[in-house]
């Protein structure tokens, strides 16, 4: 998979968690602040990032520029995903189901992040385990990585699709 250039791409970034960690020295604490940044336009592209320095703006900076170099592009159905889908990372499961139109993001904070800044507009979602969300939104990365369109599995399989929607005639995916 090709990486994306984030040059071409007008992105919003959002700041999930800023955790202020402290290191006991000889001296007393040293305090030292982790930003967690997800990044988005809003139109299928997303990428979370984490950043680490002794100030709050640097630490946003450094984890704005984690963010950008790990995009992902996430396939849409409508306003929505095309099927379910679950991911784990270290202790947090994610589960990313499709709503229909008008349900609108429901989501907790962290996954709610990611869905936004990828331009999802009706989702459901459930994180199981641990809520941390550093792990959290790395899962609901890998959940959305994981998401294939019926054009994408059949041209995989060799096959052709026909796809009906809703009020249109029906027409023959294209195996690119």
């Amino acid at each position: 998979m090709s990486r994306i250039d984030p040059s071409k791409l007008t992105l919003t970034e959002k700041v999930v968690q800023i955790n202020r960690v402290a290191k006991v020295v000889k001296g007393g604490r040293r305090f030292t602040f982790s930003a967690l940044v997800v990044v988005g336009d809003g139109q299928g592209h997303v990428g979370v990032g984490v950043g680490k320095a002794g100030e709050v703006p640097e630490s946003i900076r450094k984890g704005t520029e984690d963010a950008k170099k790990h995009l992902i592009k996430v396939p849409f159905f409508g306003t929505t995903i095309p099927h379910e889908v679950h991911a784990e990372h270290t202790a947090s499961r994610v589960m990313l189901k499709p709503a229909s139109q008008g349900t609108g993001v429901i989501a907790g904070g962290a996954i709610r992040a990611v869905v936004t800044a990828a331009g999802i507009h009706d989702i459901l979602s459930k994180v199981y385990g641990s809520s941390n969300p550093v792990n959290a939104t790395r899962a609901a990365i890998d959940a959305l990585s994981q998401l294939r369109t019926a054009a994408q599995i059949s041209a995989a399989r060799g096959k052709r699709v026909r796809l009906r929607v809703a009020g249109q005639q029906e027409k023959e995916a294209s195996n690119g």
